[in-house]
């Protein structure tokens, strides 16, 4: 909890920001990244491959609607959690 509660900090636009598109790709990258972790150790877990997928599906929608909205926002997140754009 305390990792996700500093992940926010690090993210949101201003105090009492939880939601914005920012703080859910950093949380999505967090989660995305500890799956793959687990499914390098555990190749046949099928059920938790469809979950990565959904959710590196959401994050790429994410990503779009931050670049179409606000190039300058995108650039620093991408810099930020090392993605690739």
């Amino acid at each position: 909890m305390a990792a996700k509660a500093a992940k926010i900090a690090d993210f949101q636009l201003h105090e009492r920001d939880t939601g914005s598109a920012d703080v859910q790709i950093a949380l999505l990258t967090e989660k995305i990244n500890h799956l793959t972790e687990h499914l390098q150790a555990h190749k046949k877990d099928i059920s938790s491959r469809r979950g990565l997928l959904v959710m590196v599906g959401e994050r790429r929608k994410l990503l779009d609607y931050l670049q179409d909205k606000d190039q300058q926002r995108y650039a620093a997140v991408t810099k930020k959690l090392n993605l690739r754009h």
